[in-house]
């Protein structure tokens, strides 16, 4: 990701074909150590192409995936309150224990 980040930032400076001196000099400036397999990927499977280009076609193909953000959403307070449910009724249990150990078998009262 850093690779990439550091290829747009090139092309946002102006260098429309950004070779592997220039991401890693980017890079040196915030402190990361290029690995130059990784940018030797990054430039060749960007070279020719224009990143306005690339960004729209990761949008189209983001859109199609399904994301479910909307049955999350409205199945989350049912789940909410279960879990709540539950943990009131072993709270129950714990305490009707704790008082039959209190009285250690004897029922004096």
């Amino acid at each position: 990701m850093r690779y990439v980040a550091a290829y747009l930032l090139a092309t946002l400076g102006g260098n429309a074909n950004p070779k592997a001196a220039d991401l890693e000099k980017i890079l040196s400036s915030v402190g990361v150590e290029a690995d130059k397999d990784l940018l030797k990927k990054v430039i060749s499977e960007l070279e020719g192409k224009s990143v306005e280009e690339v960004l729209s076609e990761g949008r189209e193909k983001l859109a199609s995936v399904p994301s479910g953000g909307a049955v999350a959403a409205s199945a989350a307070p049912s789940g909410g309150a279960a879990p709540a449910a539950e943990e009131k009724k072993e709270e129950k249990k714990e305490e009707s224990e704790e008082e039959s150990d209190d009285d250690m078998g004897f029922g004096l009262f």
